[in-house]
């Protein structure tokens, strides 16, 4: 919820800008830039700074994807930052992927020989305790 109220916000203003210097002062080339400049900056503020918060502390909305072939694990967040744990079965490795602020500094433990969901080969017609 609070993401739309972000863009609302930001469109809002974007465009009674472009109202107030277009229409009101004539001014309609500078209107047209300070349009696109508070939607220019909105958008990099968004995507470099108030995503991760929104979601984090007021509820935001975010969207990742699990690597094909991995199955996901569990997430976490260190400050500001999530991690994500995915296993890969093909190769029994676990990684730990950060995802940060505009996705600048990313990075990524992998743990080998990892085998977090205990899979056991079991023989068929033998019954579980």
């Amino acid at each position: 919820m609070i993401t739309y109220l972000y863009w609302i916000a930001i469109i809002t203003f974007a465009f009674g800008l472009f109202y107030f210097i277009g229409y009101k002062v004539e001014q309609w080339k500078i209107a047209a830039i300070a349009c696109a400049s508070v939607l220019l900056i909105g958008f990099i503020a968004y995507h470099f700074h108030f995503q991760q918060v929104f979601v984090k502390r007021y509820g935001g909305i975010m969207t990742i994807k699990v690597p094909e072939g991995e199955l996901h694990l569990t997430a976490t967040w260190k400050d500001d930052n999530l991690w994500i744990e995915n296993y890969n079965p093909e190769t029994n490795t676990c990684h730990f992927r950060e995802y940060s602020r505009g996705n600048l500094l990313q990075g990524q433990v992998t743990i080998k020989n990892c085998n977090p969901l205990l899979r056991q080969p079991t023989n068929i017609g033998e019954t579980q305790p």
